[in-house]
């Protein structure tokens, strides 16, 4: 299809013509040098012809009219370039260059010149498409090459030469141009899609300072980008984008060729097998880029016929697609329905498919492989046909959309000048004329794809939407960053620059740079299905920041990426979890076996009670063969790990209140110790026999872990560590009944560092807890493992006020029942009966050592600024406020608890029948020793307290919050305090 003349200037554009006319006269006469009788009547027609339909042209001859009348006088707009032609411009202009500005000047002003020429010929018709595109393509290559050929001895005169390190050969750089350039298809205003590489690695010789290969072709790719894309007062000479080359605009701006290969055999993907095909050596070392190419070839054409080729290139339309409904693009003759990209994915889909085995089909020209689709029997001639003058009359109308203000573009225009000046250029009366003809090409080659490449059950011809597609070409780098922050500017981000950059670190990171290919495909699909669910969240930014430290921790076990893409449900659970709370986003990201519990949302949410969450863990670890102690230790830590997650996610929706939250922490403690006492018992006995009781029987085993503070109080939270004491009632003398028998103390202080050891060994999943053994009796310098009696002893005759408050929220977690019973008989003594058998304790001596110890916390725990809450800055905003250690927090309503069980318990043991805080201030409330008023205020407070507390934890930070809050809360419990004399 060879389009006819412009037809008689419409009527919109006749205004044009005089004033064109008079900006050319005026031009040529601010040059006296210039003869405007060189232009003939011709030439004025053909200038009106053009300067009416492109605004580009009119500023370059304005601007320099002596060009004009030099292409006029050499017969340049008259008849085509012969061979070389084009290329000797170029080089005269570079090789006239002093310096890098000047070879940037000179290449702008030789291309300005040489698109006026271009689009002259292309408007007149004295052009035909396969000239245009050729011309704008050879334009290319030399501006490329000559800046190379320019720069490369100047680089290396201040750089060195790089020497191949296995060849001992000077290196030089290939160019690999993709896309239109590589197939010599290049548009009026086209990017050019580059690829640098060079052979091999070495370093540079002849400078005192060598560099490496890598550095020295990086500096110089830089250099020579910057001779070609800047936009100066002389306008640019070709965008530039590298975003095609392995890891897009996040990698190395050059490559050896044995990185590329393997990064293309290792993480190539399908599309960029697309791209591949059109790659071709446009400047610099022709010889090595054929043996790049021969290199290359493998990933790109199959050996066997690869239909795998049509699904790829299916979903990539559907991409696109999708991209053209959400951006408003039906107007686009490339992307959009029936435009040029679908001729190009007919003719790709043979090349990728047949490529292999057909050699005729490894070319890069569209309309030459669309002949010898033809030629070889691929499809019908009529098909053909009509894929060819459709394709031309689409490129036609996109040199003519570009031709206007040289800018790259494939919209149809709104304005109706431009429109009356694309009917014009196309040789139609007016705009709808014109795109009655362009609907009819768009709507054959559209029909003709369908019949090739759309998915047979879709018959709609629509495609079903890929899930998170218009997301696929930000992650993919196929938008300059302009358009992606405006895409998440749009979508709900407040720092588009910033979520941009965490998704460029993602891409970069070494994690994903290792990936292998399916990895790396999954991990293609899974990312704009993330992005597509993280813009349903009021803070996508915060959603973000959580999430791609585990998209990063777990991309290299894709399986987990599949598991997410193919359970939207568990990908919106997990999202809805990580914006919620930071702790279990870095959970989940170090753990990443917890992603399993995401898959059921009735179990995730539906935390088991106390007697199921013991008997899971029990069936669990029967599957375990008893000698296998690593996978017992790492099913414990599976099964903490699931329940703690399982518990926090109840609490984010709702479905747990405060007070059941630490039930359940408390329970899943417990049945993690019963397991862990159970096995270090197993394990000890094992090696050493039984020990004995003072009566001579067996122990079995006579032994109990007490648990005091939060889990003692059932009251644990998130991460909260274990403060344990372990109490015997073997007799120590005793020597076990094994074949390496030791005595009972030595046989249960092993115990005891056994079950420390298994609760606080790091392994792949973490440890259980921290433990804290430091209310032993005796501390730290304490025996590991206490006897009963000499426990009873040191806590009636040794222990101090503040372990005595201690023992108020101590409770037996798992053992003996036998010893469980002695222990809270022994407690409940203690406890109730002052040092001196038989006499209350002394209130006012019990008063002044509880406020003391409160002191001494206080001043070492408490907040500096408020001196612990106490100054009369302590409700001011601004200034902080420790909710537990600060004065009127938590610390002071479970000190003002303890005391209250201290001093009455000898007249009311109910006291003692609990450990929490909240059922012994219920209980001083029944007894008439608190106001029913105080009571409840205190135990409000207190679980408001520790409400904001667990939100800390699960925000990652510390239990601190502003001054300025729950002000009236801290007064009452100040109030009750200094009521109660403290």
């Amino acid at each position: 299809m060879r389009l006819p003349l412009p037809s008689d200037l419409p009527a919109a554009l006749q205004p044009l013509v005089a004033r064109n006319r008079q900006f050319l006269r005026e031009a040529l006469a601010a040059h006296a040098d210039l003869d405007p009788a060189v232009l003939s009547d011709a030439h004025w027609a053909q200038f009106d012809q053009v300067a009416a339909a492109s605004e580009f042209v009119l500023e370059q001859v304005q601007r320099e009219p002596g060009m004009l009348l030099e292409l006029v006088a050499r017969g340049e707009l008259a008849q085509g370039y012969a061979p070389g032609q084009l290329r000797s411009h170029i080089k005269a202009a570079a090789d006239a260059a002093q310096s890098e500005d000047e070879l940037a000047r000179n290449l702008r002003r030789a291309r300005n010149r040489q698109q006026v020429r271009i689009i002259w010929r292309d408007l007149s018709r004295q052009a035909d498409l396969g000239e245009t595109c050729r011309d704008l393509s050879d334009l290319a290559d030399a501006s490329i090459d000559e800046a190379y050929q320019w720069l490369y001895p100047r680089h290396c005169q201040q750089f060195g030469t790089p020497i191949g390190s296995r060849s001992g050969q000077p290196q030089h750089m290939v160019v690999l141009g993709m896309g239109k350039l590589g197939a010599v298809e290049l548009n009026l205003s086209s990017d050019i899609d580059l690829i640098f590489a060079f052979p091999e690695g070495g370093e540079t010789e002849g400078v005192k300072r060598a560099l490496d290969n890598q550095a020295f072709f990086t500096r110089l790719g830089q250099r020579l980008i910057k001779a070609l894309d800047p936009v100066t007062v002389d306008g640019f000479v070709f965008r530039v984008d590298m975003r095609l080359r392995p890891y897009g605009s996040a990698g190395a701006l050059v490559l050896s060729f044995n990185a590329l290969e393997q990064y293309y055999q290792d993480q190539g993907r399908d599309w960029e097998r697309y791209a591949m095909i059109k790659a071709r050596v446009v400047a610099g070392d022709q010889q090595a880029g054929a043996q790049l190419q021969d290199m290359l070839r493998p990933f790109v054409y199959r050996r066997y016929l690869d239909f795998s080729a049509i699904e790829a290139l299916r979903t990539m339309k559907q991409l696109i697609q999708q991209e053209v409904r959400r951006k408003g693009m039906a107007d686009n003759i490339k992307l959009g329905a029936g435009g040029i990209r679908e001729v190009e994915f007919i003719a790709q889909a043979f090349q990728l498919i047949h490529g292999g085995r057909d050699l005729s089909l490894q070319q890069r020209p569209l309309l030459n492989v669309l002949a010898t689709l033809e030629g070889q029997g691929y499809l019908p001639p009529a098909v053909v046909s009509e894929l060819r003058d459709g394709y031309r009359f689409l490129r036609y109308t996109e040199h003519a959309i570009q031709a206007i203000a040289d800018r790259q573009t494939q919209m149809l225009p709104d304005a109706e000048l431009d429109r009356a000046r694309i009917a014009y250029m196309l040789g139609f009366a007016d705009w709808d004329a014109f795109h009655a003809q362009l609907m009819h090409w768009r709507g054959r080659v559209d029909w003709h794809f369908r019949q090739v490449i759309a998915d047979p059950d879709d018959e709609e011809g629509e495609g079903e939407l890929v899930v998170g597609g218009e997301w696929s070409p930000l992650w993919e780098q196929a938008q300059d960053e302009e358009a992606a922050s405006r895409q998440l500017e749009e979508a709900g981000f407040k720092q588009a620059g910033e979520a941009l950059r965490r998704l460029s670190v993602l891409r970069t990171s070494p994690s994903l740079r290792s990936m292998q290919r399916l990895g790396r495909e999954r991990l293609d699909a899974f990312i704009p299905r993330l992005l597509a669910q993280t813009v349903e969240h009021q803070d996508p930014d915060l959603v973000l920041e959580r999430v791609l430290p585990l998209v990063e921790a777990v991309a290299r076990r894709s399986a987990y990426l599949v598991l997410l893409s193919e359970n939207p449900g568990a990908l919106r659970r997990l999202l809805t979890l990580c914006a919620a709370s930071p702790w279990i986003a870095e959970q989940i990201a170090r753990f990443p076996l917890l992603l399993d519990e995401l898959l059921n949302e009735g179990r995730l949410f539906s935390p088991p009670l106390a007697p199921e969450l013991a008997s899971e863990l029990r069936e669990r670890l029967t599957r375990i063969p008893e000698d296998d102690l690593e996978q017992q230790m790492e099913a414990l830590r599976h099964f903490k790990l699931a329940h703690s997650l399982r518990v926090a996610a109840s609490e984010i929706s709702g479905n747990l209140p405060l007070m059941k939250v630490s039930d359940y922490l408390t329970w899943l403690a417990e049945a993690i110790l019963d397991q862990v006492l159970a096995l270090a018992w197993r394990h000890t006995v094992a090696r050493h026999g039984q020990p004995k009781r003072s009566d001579g029987s067996l122990c079995a085993p006579s032994f109990i872990i007490v648990g005091y503070g939060k889990v003692g109080g059932i009251e644990l939270g998130h991460g909260s560590d274990l403060d344990l004491v372990f109490i015997h009632d073997g007799d120590a003398n005793a020597e076990t009944d094994g074949a390496k028998p030791i005595d009972g103390a030595q046989f249960f202080t092993r115990l005891g560092q056994r079950i420390i050891h298994l609760l606080t060994t790091q392994t792949n999943s973490g440890q259980l807890y921290d433990v804290d053994m430091r209310l032993r009796p005796s501390g730290a310098s304490g025996l590991l493992v206490s006897s009963l009696g000499a426990f009873e002893r040191y806590q009636q005759q040794e222990a101090w006020t503040w372990e005595h408050q201690a023992l108020v929220r101590a409770r037996v977690l798992v053992g003996c029942p036998q010893v469980g019973a002695a222990f809270e008989r022994v407690r409940a003594a203690v406890l109730g009966k002052p040092r001196e058998l038989g006499k209350p304790r002394e209130l006012d001596t019990l008063r002044a050592q509880v406020s003391e110890m409160r002191a001494k916390m206080r001043a070492s725990l408490g907040s500096k600024a408020t001196v612990a809450g106490t100054a009369d800055n302590a409700f001011e905003p601004g200034l902080p406020f420790d909710i537990k250690q600060d004065a009127g927090g938590i610390v002071d309503i479970e000190f003002m608890v303890q005391y209250a069980a201290l001093a009455w318990s000898h007249e009311h043991p109910a006291l003692l029948r609990w450990t929490d805080n909240i059922r012994i201030l219920e209980e001083l409330e029944q007894a008439g020793l608190m106001p029913a008023a105080d009571a409840v205020l205190l135990r409000e407070v207190y679980k408001t307290f520790r409400s904001a507390s667990h939100r800390q934890a699960l925000q990652k930070q510390a239990g601190v919050i502003d001054a300025g809050q729950f002000v009236d809360e801290r007064r009452q419990v100040r109030r009750i305090w200094s009521e109660l004399g403290l």
